[in-house]
């Protein structure tokens, strides 16, 4: 883990916050970020990896704290420049974690690799992340999306409405 997270100059006491345009922050864990750095494509046979991510609105703000995040599973579909999620066991994290944490622990978003140090959503990402936008039934107005590149995590949101997808700065 040192090595990875030493490639993305991070130290493992170091959470990760971005600034959202509307004046909130998301926050990604260092326990999260941990659990994420065994999909890093730092091998060139390693395919892309991802999930969804699970955490909190924190009330009378406009922050955000992912807690947890689901991991590749049997069905999703990974190549080394894809990542295809299979609904059903993925939803079922979502149900447990909404259940377990008397309905505060929700769904936020998507993440996943990409074998580049600086990722940039790809034109699959795009189209994926427009329709979640569309399609999805969530409570929020916004959805998030993370690309775990080899040197850098990069984090997104997506308006609802607008449909509009901002890259958010790093803190």
């Amino acid at each position: 883990m040192k090595n990875a997270l030493s490639a993305m100059n991070l130290k493992l006491c170091d959470n990760l916050v971005y600034a959202r345009p509307n004046g909130g922050r998301i926050k990604l864990p260092v326990e999260v970020i941990a659990s994420i750095h065994g999909y890093i494509q730092n091998d060139r046979h390693k395919p892309e990896g991802g999930g969804v991510m699970l955490g909190r609105y924190i009330i009378d703000s406009q922050d955000v704290v992912i807690d947890k995040i689901s991991f590749p599973m049997p069905g999703d579909r990974a190549t080394r420049t894809t990542f295809f999620r299979k609904k059903r066991a993925h939803q079922q994290v979502i149900d447990r974690a909404w259940e377990a944490s008397n309905h505060t622990c929700t769904y936020l978003g998507e993440w996943h690799t990409h074998p580049e140090p600086h990722p940039s959503p790809s034109s699959i990402d795009d189209t994926n992340w427009k329709r979640k936008l569309k399609n999805d039934i969530v409570d929020s107005d916004s959805l998030f999306f993370l690309i775990v590149g080899t040197s850098e995590m990069r984090m997104w949101e997506g308006h609802r409405r607008s449909r509009t997808i901002t890259m958010l700065k790093l803190l």
